[in-house]
């Protein structure tokens, strides 16, 4: 399968034309991996955009960087689990900071495609009109997460209010 195929299957992708799919392939880097695998660690640098063209991924966040002594003991907490056709790591293609939280392989067989940041803002500057779709299906992909983790928050802080005697 072509990489520009299996960008077609990813959301932020969406309305691109083959063309346009095939430049933002030619970008592209293959990486593989098993259960268990580390693509990159939460607080790292960032500078790569990740497609799962296979298996699935866990984005992880580690409780002990930001708690106390009690936070230490739950180690790491699967957030999400994102599958074929989803993207993650989009948050480096907007302003470089360090990684949010880790991404690591929940299934063998695990196959990614990488865009490097810097190649993709380039062909963004060179197609506009790719780069407006791209830059317009990233923010509502941002948009959707972020909403999504409103909702876990919200869900958080009344399910713990209810615990309260």
């Amino acid at each position: 399968m072509s990489f520009a195929t299996i960008l077609k299957q990813a959301d932020i992708f969406y309305e691109l034309t083959p063309t346009q799919l095939e430049l933002v392939g030619s970008l592209c880097q293959e990486r593989r991996g098993k259960a268990g695998d580390t693509i990159f660690e939460e607080n790292a640098a960032s500078d790569e955009l990740y497609i799962i063209a296979q298996g699935e991924i866990d984005i992880q966040i580690d409780p002990a960087l930001v708690g106390g002594e009690e936070a230490k003991t739950v180690g790491p907490v699967t957030i999400a689990t994102l599958r074929r056709g989803q993207s993650f790591g989009e948050v480096a293609l907007v302003d470089q900071g360090l990684r949010s939280a880790s991404a690591r392989c929940a299934a063998n067989n695990t196959q990614l495609l990488v865009i490097p940041r810097d190649k993709l803002i380039m062909l963004c500057d060179t197609y506009p009109q790719l780069g407006y779709r791209l830059m317009r299906n990233l923010a509502a992909d941002l948009a959707l997460k972020i909403r999504s983790t409103d909702l876990r928050i919200r869900e958080e802080l009344l399910y713990s209010q209810r615990r309260r005697p």
